[in-house]
């Protein structure tokens, strides 16, 4: 089951997600549910957690190179 919540964001970043594709906010709402789960039930501070996040994508094969090629090819631009 799920609930809905409000969260508070950028008006940028509002104006894109409401505009982005339905399988876009679908893999925004996963993340956010695994980012706010390991928040809530952890104890670690949050770059300790955004740290292993990095990691295990590095692990996977996402470099910084290849993520900006990925954001590059989805929306046009990358960080």
């Amino acid at each position: 089951m799920s609930v809905e919540i409000t969260i508070q964001l950028s008006q940028n970043l509002a104006d894109r997600y409401q505009k982005a594709p339905g399988e876009v906010r679908e893999k925004a709402q996963l993340l956010l549910n695994v980012l706010l789960d390991e928040l809530t039930l952890s104890s670690r501070p949050l770059s300790a957690i955004m740290d292993e996040i990095s990691d295990n994508a590095r692990a996977r094969g996402l470099t910084p190179d290849v993520l900006d090629a990925l954001l590059e090819e989805e929306y046009g631009f990358f960080v």
